[in-house]
């Protein structure tokens, strides 16, 4: 009786179903509302997509030199009848790197390391007989020894050791004499050179100034957050955490604008770039993180006394809104290519503490404060007084920077 009840039930539930789902605008309603959160869904993924692809530019350009220098180099390799072509695939992803100027660099100095360790290999595996394991082992002591101290003194020659290694060892594998293992060898990275090189200037090329101001956009956007969160007022210890994050940020994006730099200048002594020098540009971004860091550690500190800190922060935070504005512009600006924002707004806020300031003293509330506060009241106007200085200084090095002709 159970089973039979059961089975009736399972039937109704079906027929009820079957019913339901028969009914044509029961039909087109799901099957709209399935494709509009498909489509929705789907134009999330491309939006995101999107911004990770321009946000990773760079990353997908160098991806696609590398992968195209690597199937030429071994095309090329073959059509040449190279024994080896794994040494012009290995040698084209080494010099295809993130700028023209890196790989030009790259380029020289694994070329001439290699052709320096082939000859001294081959020379080592010419003049000193190493048929038997013992004098193999003493010869590849010689070949390693004395260009392992000179890579250890040049890092740029760091191939020596390796090519070195190479020729004594390959003859015993490739069943080839010492003489046409050197050839082979310097035929083989040469043309991973050329093929590099080549790839580097025709697939995406990236200049080093192009990449430096990235670099800089990068480090004025970053200097914007510290400079918002030192005036805004009293923080937190996971703000002060943060903070300090911030910082060790925008040392090493210094690090990479200054290397970018420096390809940037390579590139224009090879005459291939006419943009003009970027040295200005981050002498100017040191300055503003010391003076960020100045005044933030001043207004972090003990609070003055009133009336000092009551009239005082207020202005201090109206730079730190204005002047964190105004450092996300120019860092677009840098990237973009455009002239630098107005500093009307950023003028008058500085104009606004340096008069409060003067103010204070003229009243002589300053005589009322410690020893320590008058210090910190008087480091403070002197951090302001350069901080003024140096957005002006960076506002002309934007747009200097920025409005040049781009030639990479």
């Amino acid at each position: 009786m159970q089973r039979h009840t059961a089975g009736l039930g399972c039937l109704c539930f079906g027929l009820l179903g079957r019913s339901f789902l028969s009914e044509p605008g029961v039909v087109l309603c799901c099957r709209k509302d399935l494709f509009s959160g498909l489509v929705k869904n789907i134009e999330i993924f491309r939006r995101w997509l999107r911004a990770w692809m321009r946000k990773n530019r760079v990353q997908l350009a160098l991806t696609l030199r590398m992968t195209v220098a690597a199937v030429v180099g071994l095309g090329l390799a073959q059509a040449l009848a190279l024994p080896l072509p794994l040494w012009t695939v290995l040698t084209a992803l080494i010099v295809t790197q993130m700028s023209i100027g890196r790989s030009l660099k790259t380029s020289i100095d694994y070329f001439v390391g290699t052709v320096g360790g082939t000859i001294y290999g081959a020379a080592l595996a010419l003049l000193i007989p190493h048929h038997t394991e013992w004098a193999l082992l003493v010869v590849l002591v010689l070949a390693v020894a004395p260009v392992a101290l000179v890579a250890a003194l040049k890092r740029n020659l760091n191939a020596v050791p390796v090519s070195s290694i190479i020729v004594v060892l390959m003859p015993a594998l490739a069943h080839a004499g010492p003489l046409d293992s050197a050839i082979y060898r310097v035929l083989e990275v040469g043309l991973g050179v050329v093929v590099g090189l080549v790839v580097a200037f025709l697939v995406l090329p990236a200049g080093g100034h192009r990449l430096a101001r990235q670099e800089a956009a990068r480090t004025l956007d970053l200097l914007a957050q510290a400079l918002g969160r030192v005036l805004a007022g009293s923080l937190a210890a996971a703000d002060i955490e943060a903070l300090g994050q911030i910082y060790e940020r925008i040392g090493q994006s210094l690090t990479e604008f200054t290397t970018s730099a420096a390809e940037g200048e390579r590139e224009r002594s090879a005459r291939l770039s006419v943009e003009p020098d970027t040295q200005p540009l981050r002498r100017t971004l040191l300055r503003l993180r010391h003076d960020v860091v100045t005044v933030g550690r001043v207004a972090r500190g003990e609070p003055m006394p009133e009336p000092v800190q009551g009239r005082l922060a207020p202005r201090l935070a109206a730079i730190g809104r204005v002047g964190s504005d105004y450092l996300r512009a120019c860092g677009m600006a840098l990237a973009a290519r455009r002239s630098p924002p107005s500093a009307a707004e950023l003028e008058q806020a500085f104009v606004a503490a340096l008069t409060e300031i003067t103010a204070l003293r003229r009243e002589g509330l300053t005589r009322e404060l410690t020893d320590e506060a008058v210090g910190r009241f008087f480091t403070l106007a002197f951090a302001l007084e350069e901080m003024r200085r140096n957005f002006r200084d960076l506002g002309h090095d934007v747009e200097v920077t920025a409005l040049a002709p781009e030639a990479d």
